[in-house]
């Protein structure tokens, strides 16, 4: 891929595709992680004298949704960059091409909602074009949509003949593709989530180049019910069997499942916990954490990790009671002398509830994104940069 120093932008339109999916309630921002991520790209390219035009979707509205308006991340990227930042209220019509016939070098556009055009998520190449003629260079930096193959991040590389890798974007795939091609070891791998259904992929790649994978959240259930434990009314997804079989015979003394739990008759912010000296989970209780004395195992194994990559909480982190586990192990990572990358937004929501994010080498913003480059997928963002840069 090409980076951002390597093209000229000075007084040239640059279109960058950002990914403002940010959370909102009642219209205000709750999180903008995402917007901050953004701004190194959109600083470097405002020092250089380009005129910016900013495009990104929010949420999955099926066409022109108020709620689902850009405009209130318009007036906080005001804020973040202490610039005017002009907003249009379509995306290729006409306010768009007005206003851009307004901006100054050093200046910023921000598009309304790009899936308010039915045309994104068909990958439609008449958007595309219309996304292509508002510019003359073309930058991704939203490698939590990279997994996509939208006009947006696909099939605008078509209609532009400059393309390059935004910082974040560029950053994330080379401390991503480093634990897959060069980890310093030993590799640990920290997995857990409700199920492993959505994570079959990431558990048996993690399998193939970790030395450890450890495993926790309700994902262990269907592991535990494998090899013969009770479960009780804990969450154990029936398609999670058969992976978690396979996984079993594959890992050996590579994958660890906790020894012990935190457990509780519901779901509740009150409810009393109770630790399990086991994990045979006795009726009509649910297994909400990992126990004492896996946090501590776990924590010890991170400790002497090379690289570390963590997806996943441990438990109900949500709920203080039910936090212990989650915490452990966020604490190790952030502890850990090693390479340490965090991937998913329940880890990532987790460093944030315990005042760790600054703590770990590289926090991923990707999602989706991100399992899908560890497990070895191509993602259609990343590979429409890569393409023309193989042509060119």
């Amino acid at each position: 891929m090409k980076s951002l120093a390597e093209i000229d932008v000075r007084g040239r339109r640059v279109l960058v595709r950002v990914d403002f999916n940010v959370p909102l309630r009642n219209g205000e921002i709750t999180d903008d992680t995402r917007i901050r991520a953004a701004l190194p790209t959109i600083e470097q390219l405002r020092e250089h004298g380009a005129r910016i035009i900013l495009v990104s979707h929010l949420g999955r509205p099926k066409g022109p949704d108020p709620s689902l308006s850009l405009r209130p991340v318009a007036a906080r990227l005001a804020e973040l960059t202490g610039a005017d930042v002009a907003f249009a209220s379509d995306v290729v019509g006409a306010d768009a091409h007005a206003r851009l016939e307004q901006l100054e070098p050093g200046g910023i556009l921000l598009l309304e909602n790009i899936r308010f055009e039915p045309g994104e998520t068909k990958n439609d190449s008449g958007l595309a074009q219309a996304l292509g003629e508002l510019c003359d260079v073309y930058v991704n930096d939203a490698f939590g949509s990279a997994h996509r193959a939208h006009a947006s991040t696909d099939g605008i590389s078509h209609y532009v003949d400059e393309l390059a890798a935004g910082l974040l974007l560029e950053r994330e795939v080379a401390q991503l593709n480093a634990i897959l091609t060069a980890p310093k070891r030993p590799l640990v791998a920290v997995l857990g989530g409700s199920k492993v259904s959505d994570k079959v992929g990431l558990i048996e790649r993690f399998l193939e180049l970790a030395d450890k994978v450890l495993i926790g959240g309700a994902m262990c259930f269907p592991f535990f019910k494998v090899q013969g434990h009770a479960v009780g009314a804990s969450i154990c997804e029936e398609e999670g069997l058969e992976p978690a079989r396979r996984a079993l015979e594959l890992g050996g003394s590579k994958l660890l499942l906790p020894t012990d739990l935190g457990i509780a008759e519901r779901v509740a912010a009150d409810a009393p916990r109770r630790d399990l000296d086991g994990v045979d989970v006795p009726a009509g209780w649910i297994g909400l954490d990992i126990g004492p004395r896996t946090s501590e195992r776990y924590s010890d194994v991170i400790a002497r990790a090379g690289t570390v990559f963590w997806n996943g909480p441990m438990g109900v982190f949500e709920f203080d009671a039910f936090a212990r586990g989650t915490r452990a192990v966020a604490e190790a990572v952030a502890r850990a002398p090693g390479t340490t990358v965090v991937g998913g937004g329940d880890s990532a929501a987790a460093l944030t509830k315990f005042g760790l994010s600054a703590s770990v080498t590289h926090l991923s913003t990707g999602g989706g994104a991100t399992l899908e480059l560890l497990e070895g997928r191509e993602l259609p963002g990343v590979a429409a940069l890569q393409a023309r840069e193989s042509v060119t």
